[in-house]
């Protein structure tokens, strides 16, 4: 199940993922943050995930949700991630999205959500907060230079 956490507003939008991220609920709840990125146009947004309470994901999501990032990533400023589980299991999950989002991509622990909300609307960090860098605003791939060009 996704849910819309009632903190969105102004330029953060948030959601919780609860159980199985399964494709369907995925695309039921897609319009609701186009809709909340079409309202910014001219602003990129933050976003907040909360995953606490996340238990896997079905692939066709994980891969859905991979679309969804590409066709979004010049209006997403920041994300910050939230989760229960050790922040390196939630790189692994997430590289691959913070690869397509050209975005800053930090991970904040349960106990964090003030500071991970602070961050996703004002890109300014608490300065007693540790700072987990998921992505780096440029992407993963920002200095990719293909092996085999004119092959």
């Amino acid at each position: 199940m996704i849910e819309r956490l009632k903190e969105t507003g102004g330029v953060a939008f948030g959601f919780k993922v609860v159980g199985k991220l399964l494709d369907e609920e995925l695309k039921t709840f897609e319009p609701q943050l186009e809709f909340f990125i079409a309202q910014h146009k001219k602003h990129p947004i933050g976003i907040l995930v909360d995953l606490t309470e996340m238990r896997g994901a079905e692939w066709k999501a994980r891969w859905d949700d991979l679309r969804f990032l590409q066709k979004h990533t010049s209006h997403i400023a920041r994300m910050a991630v939230v989760g229960a589980h050790r922040w390196e299991e939630v790189v692994e999950l997430f590289t691959a999205g913070a690869a397509v989002l050209q975005s800053e991509t930090r991970y904040f622990e349960s106990s964090e959500m003030q500071n991970a909300w602070q961050w996703a609307r004002t890109a300014k960090h608490a300065e007693d907060a540790p700072v987990r860098v998921i992505s780096p605003a440029t992407g993963i791939w920002k200095d990719y230079r293909p092996e085999f060009v004119g092959v």
